[in-house]
């Protein structure tokens, strides 16, 4: 599918990625942009149409589903990360929390859009995904976990949505330039650069993003002895 004249609809599109794709959309030609995020007053990007959503919700998100009726791109950004490992005091609560954000986010708008597509011709989903999807960092593992579900989620909705002629793509991507990974050192990948290569893989039909040297490396890695998931971290 083409960007330009496409109706897209974003999930935490107030900052970060979420913000970097709504502003790629409008470079490309899209014909709506609807931002989406907890508190719409926080969406202050011009040419874009605040929709207020908790993605933890599925009332809401059903409700989002029948307004935006005619979305034709739906992009799954929103994430959290509470920065925990397996074995940590409160892991159960941190993984819970993410699990309602980075999963069950993103399967509740994915039903709900999902008749909306098939109606506008098929459309595309991207899922917004991690190098660790697939790798399990002790400060992360609880995220990297979810993370890993949602990878399942996206091959899954991408067998399920074939018929209807939805495309699914995955967006693997290590730290990037956001608040989320504010407290990492190093060099870090532009958001914008990330939103540049979603929105080419949907226009090229592509089924995932790997979106920088590292996350490259981690996938490059699977046929390692031992594998990359396998080595000690």
């Amino acid at each position: 599918m083409q960007i330009k004249d496409a109706v897209v609809f974003i999930t935490g599109a107030n900052r970060g990625l979420g913000l970097a794709y709504a502003k790629a959309a409008l470079a490309a030609g899209a014909k709506k942009v609807y931002a989406a995020a907890r508190d719409p007053k926080s969406i202050t990007l011009d040419g874009v149409v605040p929709v207020a959503l908790d993605v933890t919700q599925p009332a809401q998100a059903e409700a989002a589903a029948q307004a935006c009726s005619d979305v034709t791109l739906l992009i799954n950004n929103a994430g959290i990360s509470r920065g925990s490992g397996l074995l940590a005091p409160g892991a159960i609560d941190a993984a819970r929390a993410e699990l309602e954000t980075n999963f069950f986010g993103p399967l509740t708008l994915s039903r709900g859009f999902a008749p909306v597509l098939a109606k506008n011709g098929g459309g595309a989903i991207v899922n917004v995904l991690s190098a660790l999807s697939w790798v399990s960092l002790p400060g992360a593992a609880t995220y990297s976990a979810t993370k890993s579900a949602a990878w399942s989620l996206s091959n899954g909705l991408r067998n399920e949505l074939r018929a209807q002629g939805t495309q699914v793509v995955s967006v693997h991507v290590a730290f990037m330039d956001t608040d989320m990974a504010s407290h990492v050192p190093g060099d870090k990948t532009s958001p914008d650069d990330v939103a540049r290569q979603t929105l080419a893989a949907v226009e090229q039909g592509a089924p995932e993003v790997l979106a920088d040297a590292v996350t490259r490396q981690v996938k490059q890695g699977f046929v390692a002895d031992p594998p990359a998931y396998a080595a000690a971290r």
